[in-house]
């Protein structure tokens, strides 16, 4: 087992998303996650079959609300004071 560097623990420390490294000979770009990241996206039941429709759809719906808009696509803020 690899222990951390101060600047991998330093980054893992301050950051709940997974740290981005990088490989300087190579290049190759890898993800550090946490031990339970990891078991959460390796069980048997984990669904990584392709999106349904429905699933696109209401992620659309999350993200436009999220920035603002309401389902017809206008600005929410529109005629509030």
């Amino acid at each position: 087992m690899l222990e951390l560097t101060e600047q991998q623990q330093q980054a893992v420390a301050s950051n709940d998303a997974p740290v981005w490294l990088v490989n300087p000979r190579t290049r190759e770009t890898f993800v550090l996650l946490r031990k339970e990241e990891y078991e959460r996206l390796t069980v048997e039941d984990y669904d990584d079959s392709p999106w349904t429709r429905a699933e696109l759809e209401a992620l659309a719906w999350h993200n436009a609300e999220r920035a603002g808009l309401n389902p017809a696509g206008e600005d929410a803020t529109q005629g509030q004071s």
